[in-house]
């Protein structure tokens, strides 16, 4: 146990899934407030001692400063280390993240693999042993042609590591090609003491059912997940791919409103009312600088007063140049 990651202050309450959101804040002050499951970071900043609730993520925000991400949980929290895995947990809620060199573990692919046996080996002690969210940042995403793509090795690695991880059924999750470090791999979850719904989309082929065209392995995830407690949606990576293909190659509009078109779906797939407010944050990852402040205008003007932290990924399929992902609370 790392000291000062077990806080007595918060009383608990009725089951309710974390609190996500952004915030421009100080580190160690945020870390310090009653609840903090985790805390997430888009610049470079002095790293808050050795706190395992706090990760420094391998993308840039767009915003100048960047937002801190918070996840905040209404009972104490407490934290530590096992090996390469930093974690913390609470009120039922579990988040985990491993930060591994590729080049220590033979490529993209055994460290994917080793990243996921060493995840499955710590949940599978843990209380909080459902996986409902899983996030993947890896360098040069798109390097490589066919089966070589950098992204694909990962995509092997990943099943075989998994084992029966996801025995239950895929989390939903994202893949996102950072622009820091190209060998250096980050992957984060978040699990509970209680099993989810996983949510579909009709209008797209399930992940997991791609053909071999998508490479040796398909995708494992789920399009969205809803979560153990009252209306609460976390949404994977979502982008312009209607039925297993690529749609408005070279063309950000209609790829951002296909985009909306899909969240959209999701959202009544999972029985909840239309649209996203201020309470529902989201990241968009934006493929060209360029590009980013057509998104944030075009974002800004679809969903008014939605928080939107816009991020510099590469997108898993170098045709598309935008993925949206996030929360949706009722």
């Amino acid at each position: 146990m790392v000291q000062g990651c077990e806080n007595p202050q918060v009383d608990p309450l009725p089951r309710r899934a974390p609190r996500v959101s952004y915030r421009i804040a100080d580190i160690a002050a945020t870390l310090a407030e009653p609840g903090t499951l985790a805390l997430f970071g888009f610049a470079e900043a002095a790293a808050p001692g050795d706190d395992p609730r706090y990760l420094q993520v391998a993308l840039e925000s767009f915003d100048a400063p960047a937002p801190l991400e918070l996840w905040q949980v209404d009972a104490p929290v407490s934290c530590g280390r096992d090996g390469a895995l930093r974690w913390s947990a609470g009120g039922g809620w579990l988040f985990v993240a491993i930060e591994l060199d590729e080049r220590e573990h033979g490529g993209p692919a055994a460290a994917a693999q080793r990243a996921y046996e060493l995840l499955h080996r710590f949940v599978a002690t843990r209380g909080e042993r459902h996986v409902l969210r899983v996030w993947n940042y890896l360098g040069a995403i798109n390097q490589g042609d066919g089966d070589a793509e950098r992204y694909k090795h990962f995509c092997d690695g990943r099943a075989a590591g998994m084992g029966d991880f996801f025995a239950e059924g895929f989390p939903a999750a994202t893949a996102i090609g950072h622009h820091g470090g190209e060998h250096r791999l980050q992957v984060y979850l978040l699990a509970s003491d209680r099993a989810g719904t996983r949510v579909e989309n009709p209008r797209q082929v399930s992940a997991w059912r791609y053909p071999r065209q998508y490479g040796r392995t398909p995708p494992s995830f789920a399009r969205a997940m809803a979560l153990p407690a009252q209306d609460v949606l976390a949404i994977s990576g979502t982008a312009a791919v209607v039925g297993h293909a690529s749609a408005h190659q070279d063309d950000l509009d209609a790829q951002l409103v296909e985009t909306l078109t899909n969240l959209e779906t999701l959202l009544s797939s999972a029985g909840m009312a239309a649209g996203f407010d201020t309470h529902s944050p989201l990241k968009a990852y934006v493929r060209h600088v360029a590009d980013a402040p057509r998104v944030r205008d075009f974002l800004q003007q679809r969903l008014p007063g939605v928080p939107v932290l816009l991020l510099h990924g590469d997108i898993c399929r170098s045709e598309l140049l935008v993925e949206i992902d996030g929360w949706r609370y009722a």
